[in-house]
């Protein structure tokens, strides 16, 4: 079965055998590593890949089951619970970690390659990524081996301590718009922390996740211990959700799944995180670093296209600073070249489907029927390679209120609502006015106003004068309906673990409580 339409009428993508040579295949399928093999799909279905930058065909890979899920799930489980992975040791996991991110880095811009073909995303930022996924292996490979218990002083001859263990079988979902590190930050705390994994990439970007299962078994992590199962969310993520044997959900993506996957995760109570969506809003003050705060404003809604759950989709502009602002802004966004991200010069590449690029345009033309004005943008690349791939230009709205709704509602694409405000109040009232908290930021030069407004504003990612930096060390996630728990840091690390009271008598006699009569 193809599951993406008019993949007949797509012509080859001419560099994806190159860059497919390493995956595991049957004939022109992309296999699925489950419980330690290669397999197909327990239906036969497949899935066509197209490149988002011009509509080529690049690969047909294996559609997963809920079949295939129920054996990864029974896979995991036996290598946790009767497998060698229970009685591993940390120090032999963080091996194994610490082996994996230097395959990564050996394999650096093979990697890269692959996401940008897959994802489309630009080569300097999948460049990135591929650094930043060694990095997240390597870090967590270095937290394994370190204290994370406690020991307690109480009465009596007796010794309390609080001990973490892993929670058991992990089942991970990721989404599209940073697939190869997306796929580190759900495995590489996981597996640290000794649990066995089952993870499931986007359906439409799964080849850098297929290249990492690769190098997992290279390196020599038990049959079982990492399962790479593809598939739509509504079948594969829907029955790893709900599997009784699946101890944790982990998801990254949407709000609205994201209460599907709390749903489905009730049936036996499994722990669950949830990296949900964001509108984030980024304040910049009249006394702000003018150009700094251009800079980054642009940086924050078109890094990757506006496809960032973090992303500043809302600028809150001082008003007397407004009219200078937007127009440099506009200035700046115009300039930005956008294209393939094979080519060097290209800052901003395509969105990752046809489909979500007409998602995209009904947002810029509801915008537009609500009465906000289109500064610059809302279409799409001109020329051949506009006609082909799945691109649209720079866009910024001004004139905004807050009932609009893409003022309200996330976008997730490259397209920018500005908002106007008067005083440090009002800028903390707009900004916490969402239903989200994933992150802000504040632009000012007067640090004491920049920590005030920080603590005020409802978000679990914050920074001031700079927007999107991201850091393995530092916890990661949201308030509201961003979600629930944290990645990244101990925090995600504590989040794949139980935490176990273990109470010792050390003097080994009756309690004498009940009389021997």
């Amino acid at each position: 079965m193809q599951t993406i339409p008019a993949a007949e009428k797509a012509s080859r993508d001419d560099r994806a055998s190159r860059m497919l040579a390493n995956l595991r295949m049957s004939g022109d399928v992309c296999l699925m590593y489950v419980d330690g093999a290669w397999v197909p799909s327990s239906s036969g279905d497949v899935r066509t890949l197209l490149n988002p930058a011009n509509g080529a065909i690049i690969a047909t890979v294996a559609e997963g089951t809920a079949g295939d899920v129920e054996r990864a799930v029974r896979g995991a489980h036996h290598a946790f619970y009767d497998g060698p992975w229970g009685e591993t040791g940390a120090a032999e996991r963080a091996r194994l970690l610490f082996a994996l991110a230097d395959k990564i880095e050996q394999h650096a811009t093979e990697l890269s390659e692959l996401d940008t073909l897959n994802n489309g995303k630009p080569l300097r930022e999948t460049q990135y990524d591929v650094a930043d996924a060694a990095a997240c292996f390597r870090y967590y490979a270095g937290l394994a081996t370190k204290p994370l218990g406690q020991t307690f002083d109480v009465p009596g001859p007796s010794q309390s301590m609080v001990v973490r263990e892993p929670i058991g079988v992990c089942g991970q979902i990721i989404p599209w718009n940073y697939p190869l590190l997306m796929a580190a930050w759900k495995l590489a705390p996981g597996l640290a922390a000794g649990n066995a994994c089952i993870l499931k990439p986007a359906e439409l970007t799964p080849l850098t996740a297929l290249r990492l299962a690769t190098l997992i078994e290279e390196v020599g992590f038990p049959k079982g211990v990492v399962n790479v199962v593809l598939g739509v969310g509504p079948v594969v993520g829907h029955a790893l959700a709900e599997h009784h044997m699946v101890d944790k959900i982990a998801f990254t993506g949407g709000t609205r799944t994201g209460r599907s996957i709390m749903h489905a995760a009730t049936g036996n109570l499994k722990k669950i995180s949830l990296e949900l969506g964001g509108k984030s809003p980024n304040i910049v003050f009249a006394d702000a670093n003018f150009e700094t705060a251009v800079d980054y404003a642009l940086f924050g809604i078109f890094a990757n296209a506006g496809q960032v759950c973090s992303a500043g989709s809302r600028l809150l502009v001082e008003e007397s600073l407004h009219d200078r602002f937007v127009a440099r802004l506009v200035e700046r966004a115009q300039k930005i070249k956008v294209g393939d991200g094979f080519d060097p010069s290209t800052e901003m590449g395509p969105i990752i489907s046809r489909a979500h690029q007409e998602k995209i345009e009904d947002y810029i033309a509801t915008g537009q029927d609500e009465g906000a004005t289109k500064a610059c943008g809302g279409g799409r690349l001109p020329g051949e390679l506009g006609r082909q791939g799945n691109f649209i230009m720079p866009t910024i709205f001004t004139d905004t209120h807050p009932d609009m709704r893409i003022v309200k509602e996330e976008i997730f694409g490259p397209v920018l609502v500005v908002q106007k405000f008067n005083d440090e109040t009002s800028a903390v009232t707009t900004a916490n006015d969402t239903v989200y908290g994933l992150a802000g930021a504040v632009f000012t030069s007067d640090i004491a106003k920049a920590h005030r407004v920080i603590r005020k504003l409802r978000a679990g990612i914050t920074w001031v004068n700079t927007y999107h930096p991201t850091y393995n060390e530092a916890p990661w996630g949201g308030y509201k309906q961003s979600g629930i728990g944290r990645e990244l840091g101990t925090y995600g690390y504590e989040a794949y673990t139980e935490v176990k009271q273990i109470n010792v008598n050390l003097a080994v006699e009756p309690s004498g409580w009940f009389a021997d009569r």
